[in-house]
């Protein structure tokens, strides 16, 4: 009996299709399985999961996907403020603006030979000139790798006309999913200087080996390295996260008594993320008219026990 000819399923790699509240979103898969959701509104990513279809990263239950309120979880972008030091809202304003697909992006440095990726473009407009009286491209490119390592590239263009430069401060604010966050431990940041954000931003110098938790943390780490480890020991899993042109790294938990004080995070919700981000906080970007800033964030996830109990981040990198 002949065998009936073999059915050839063909991948979608990038999907535009409806989200929560009819939001356009891109869903981005390859072929072994993995997937990434990214919004047009905010230009956001909310869901990163593996081949075995696990959720990566963190968002809220209670969390609004109604503009112009942002999206809390996942992975917002912050520009052209990090925080609320400055003139305008916390964090900025592009995460709660509709972003564009990029049909026509000029060359990247990264590779396009991955067929899962999408480029996003967001450009100034008169509603944003008037809280912040400059002219921006913002072009964003998230790519979700062979492996499942997802990868954020940022290109920031100063637009002006006038002549003026203009300074920002930026964040990729990575809401991590974990298990447990009393059994999670974050490394490669150990004996550097930090502000306290829970101190009036007063300096410190890191004196553990790792970053345990036990209560609320909010802190801006200084000149850190290009490679950080956060450790889910219940899941035996390492998130390695890489960055470039980013100096600084935020480390956030509310813990119990912010999380009851957020409208949109769930009160017990803060056992389960943990926000570790690429970020340039302490020394403002500056760009004359015409140039251009670029940052890049890579994140992946490695199974802790391929490290046989080696918690240094420089091995987890060797195991994956």
């Amino acid at each position: 009996m002949a065998m009936p000819p073999e059915r050839r399923v063909e991948v979608k790699h990038v999907e535009l299709c409806k989200g929560v509240n009819g939001l356009d979103k891109v869903v981005l898969r390859e072929v072994r399985g993995c997937s990434a959701e990214v919004y047009l509104y905010g230009g956001q990513v909310t869901s990163w999961k593996n081949e075995h279809g696990e959720e990566l990263l963190f968002v809220s239950s209670k969390s609004n996907f109604k503009p112009p309120k942002p999206i809390r979880g996942g992975i917002p972008i912050c520009f052209p403020q990090f925080s609320n030091l400055g003139p305008l809202e916390q964090h900025g304003f592009v995460r709660n603006r509709f972003w564009s697909i990029d049909h026509d992006p000029p060359p990247f440095a990264t590779s396009t030979s991955n067929k899962a990726f999408v480029d996003l473009i967001l450009k100034h407009s008169e509603e944003d000139f008037k809280i912040w009286p400059h002219r921006y491209e913002f072009r964003l490119r998230i790519t979700l790798g062979p492996g499942g390592d997802l990868m954020l590239t940022s290109r920031i263009r100063n637009m002006n006309t006038d002549g003026k430069p203009f300074s920002f401060t930026f964040a990729y604010h990575t809401y991590f999913a974990v298990t447990d966050i009393s059994e999670v431990r974050v490394e490669g940041l150990e004996t550097l200087d930090y502000l306290d954000n829970l101190k009036n931003r007063e300096r410190f110098t890191e004196q553990g080996d790792a970053i345990t938790f036990e209560s609320e943390v909010d802190r801006i780490y200084l000149s850190t390295p290009t490679k950080i480890a956060i450790l889910d020991h219940e899941r035996k899993r390492t998130f390695v996260l890489r960055k470039d042109g980013l100096p600084d790294a935020v480390v956030w938990n509310p813990w119990d008594k912010k999380a009851k004080a957020m409208p949109d995070f769930g009160d017990e919700e803060y056992k389960h993320m943990l926000c570790v981000e690429a970020a340039c906080v302490e020394k403002p970007i500056t760009l004359k008219p015409g140039e251009e800033w670029r940052g890049r964030q890579e994140i992946s996830a490695v199974p802790s026990s391929y490290c046989s109990g080696q918690l240094d981040p420089r091995r987890a990198l060797q195991c994956g």
